[in-house]
């Protein structure tokens, strides 16, 4: 049996209900006041043509984030360094981290709508679980570290979503002042006792 090929039409929509997602997530005071009903209307199509494309919010979302990490994801996975494989991990750590507080800084209310959807805990996000092992390996050529799997964790805690946009938003800290401040927290982590 030959796998059915979405219609133009079809992927005409997705992509531009994707694109009105986006910038109505990059727009909005609040993640939680971005709606269904909102996205149809920004991209002039129905909530039904919405849900048959996405079957609801959470999955919108996920995917909008996927596609708006996977440069970020390519560059970690292929680029040159200090981003890419190969760069030892006293430097590719600081780098992946401060890439992900870049991303988050730049999709600021869509990662907050990610990190609040569907399951409980943002801990139990897919795209989680990457980044963790990929700062779990990396963090494994760190000599002394003694538990790479826990500093992973603490890593990107630095760098969840409600954190940076508390910092950014409420304490009004600015972009620079929030990487120089994760450089110096990712130094220490890394320097060890």
């Amino acid at each position: 049996m030959t796998e059915r090929k979405p219609r133009k039409d079809a992927a005409r929509n997705r992509a531009a209900l994707l694109a009105a997602a986006d910038d109505l997530f990059a727009r909005c005071e609040s993640p939680d006041d971005v709606t269904m009903s909102d996205v149809a209307a920004a991209a002039g199509v129905g909530k039904g043509t919405l849900f048959r494309a996405f079957g609801d919010r959470t999955a919108l979302i996920r995917a909008l984030y996927a596609a708006r990490l996977e440069p970020l994801e390519r560059a970690v996975a292929e680029g040159p360094p200090p981003l890419g494989p190969g760069t030892p991990a006293p430097e590719r750590v600081p780098a992946l981290l401060d890439a992900v507080l870049c991303f988050k800084l730049d999709h600021r209310h869509l990662a907050l709508a990610l990190e609040g959807a569907g399951a409980d805990s943002p801990y139990q996000a897919e795209h989680y679980e990457r980044w963790h092992g990929l700062l779990r390996s990396a963090l494994a050529g760190v000599p002394g570290l003694a538990d790479g799997d826990f500093a992973a964790h603490a890593l990107l805690a630095a760098v969840r979503a409600d954190l940076v946009e508390y910092l950014a938003g409420a304490r009004g800290m600015g972009r620079d002042e929030l990487r120089a401040h994760l450089a110096e927290f990712v130094r220490q982590v890394l320097a060890g006792p």
